[in-house]
């Protein structure tokens, strides 16, 4: 038993280390003076100043955000849609069709889905002149269709173990159905809302491959011109670059962890 709690502990830690170690070291390397990747010179703060001042990967961080925003509040809202559909209609006509459609996303290989939707794209463009060109719109559009199905799966789960007296409650205390699903079952599956929409918001602000399809320009994201960067030899701008995020990302869980342990302290007492 001794020795099988040390091999874990050893696994455990070389586990991490493979995980982390490369990140402590792209967040060290992004403080260094040198431009050559893995040779230390001295701490300097000066490829942030380098980053700050490269307007063509600040564009790409807004536009990256920028996308990732509209697609995950579009994908709640979809997403959501369907899984009350599937789950509060019952077995209507089409229903098995329906639900593989929306769920196809999952299992399609992405090269495939970005080259179905660029196939799309470009004879809807000779059918009818739209989209007219390949862009920030094109990309929200492809990366809603594969985030809407996560987000399904995620409240689909939800409303089935979901207690439905409360709604029935509302009902016959006279309350309209609308009003019913926006001020009690909203709510109560909001959590499953949230987690939706943050992984919508990371899977859009971390995809290349179907972006690469349907980029156009001036719709660079952040993950093809860091691709497109590192092609040509990794730069201390991009090591820069993500130590910021790393440390937002670092933020956040913090905070949110904090919060969570306050409520769970608050609930005891």
């Amino acid at each position: 038993m001794r020795r099988f709690s040390r091999a874990g502990v050893a696994a455990l830690i070389v586990g991490y280390a493979f995980l982390y170690v490369p990140i402590i070291c792209l967040i060290i390397f992004s403080f260094n003076e040198s431009r050559l990747p893995g040779v230390w010179t001295k701490f300097s703060l000066k490829w942030y100043r380098v980053l700050w001042e490269n307007d063509a990967l600040i564009t790409a961080v807004f536009t990256s955000f920028k996308i990732a925003s509209i697609t995950a509040t579009s994908a709640v809202v979809l997403g959501t849609l369907v899984a009350v559909v599937m789950v509060r209609f019952g077995n209507f006509s089409g229903r098995t069709l329906f639900g593989g459609l929306v769920s196809a996303p999952l299992v399609m290989p992405e090269v495939i889905t970005g080259l179905a939707l660029l196939l799309m794209f470009v004879t809807f463009e000779r059918l009818i002149g739209w989209p007219s060109e390949r862009g920030m719109m094109t990309i929200t559009i492809a990366h809603t269709t594969v985030a809407m199905a996560y987000v399904y799966l995620i409240v689909q789960a939800r409303l089935q173990d979901f207690d439905r007296s409360i709604e029935e409650a509302a009902l016959d205390l006279g309350a309209k159905p609308v009003k019913v699903f926006m001020l009690i079952t909203l709510p109560l599956i909001a959590p499953s809302l949230l987690a939706g929409w943050l992984l919508s918001f990371a899977l859009s602000l971390d995809d290349v491959v179907i972006a690469s399809f349907l980029s156009g320009p001036g719709a660079t994201t952040l993950p093809i011109l860091v691709f497109s960067s590192v092609r040509m030899g990794v730069s201390p701008e991009i090591n820069a670059l993500a130590t910021i995020i790393v440390g937002v990302v670092s933020i956040g869980i913090t905070i949110a962890g904090f919060c969570v342990y306050q409520r769970k302290h608050n609930l005891e007492d």
